[in-house]
């Protein structure tokens, strides 16, 4: 009987070391995930309007940490009413059929002061693919802001069938930036 009254409180403190990653909440006011392109040579930066991000983050342990970021493709903003129905349809986004594009990371790495190397599974339009990109995290007004962007070639997922393969419209370079606020 000892012995299991011992055990116990020792298996708890594994457990509970084991698990030192702090789930964060979202500031959402204070974040942003946008996309990055150009259109016919003009730069473009269209803002999605709704996501979801759930990090786990130990800053003495960033190996412990771990991230997920959902993203409603049909809330995508790119200035203009009739576009922003336009990115949802099948030749883009196909929202009605993937509604969601998603990120998760299968590792997180120091990499320097205030930086992080982050890989993961990059999921859209049904097509996934592994990613890797550099991520800056700071304390600020004591919250953590993770700051990234991550390049994606946009043919890869079939984001533009048909007519609108052509790159000399839509260029088929994007970057996926990202600024999340979160607090315990």
């Amino acid at each position: 009987m000892k012995k299991s009254r011992l055990l116990l409180p020792a298996v708890l403190a594994c457990v509970a070391l084991a698990a030192s990653a702090v789930p964060l909440k979202t500031d959402v006011a204070r974040s942003s995930v946008a996309a990055v392109f150009k259109q016919m040579n003009v730069p473009v930066e269209a803002k999605f309007k709704k996501f979801n991000a759930q990090i786990d983050y130990d800053p003495v342990k960033p190996d412990a940490s771990r991230a997920t970021v959902d993203i409603d493709t049909a809330s995508l903003d790119v200035g203009e009413a009739e576009m922003n129905k336009e990115v949802a349809k099948k030749e883009w986004f196909d929202s009605a059929k993937y509604p969601k594009a998603s990120f998760v990371s299968s590792s997180i790495k120091p990499a320097g002061a205030d930086k992080l190397a982050v890989a993961g599974k990059l999921l859209i339009k049904g097509k996934s693919m592994d990613v890797t990109f550099p991520l800056t995290v700071k304390a600020e007004g004591g919250k953590q802001v993770f700051e990234g962007a991550l390049p994606i070639r946009r043919l890869a997922f079939n984001i533009g069938e048909g007519e609108w393969k052509d790159t000399s419209m839509v260029a088929d370079e994007v970057v996926i930036k990202f600024r999340v606020t979160a607090a315990q």
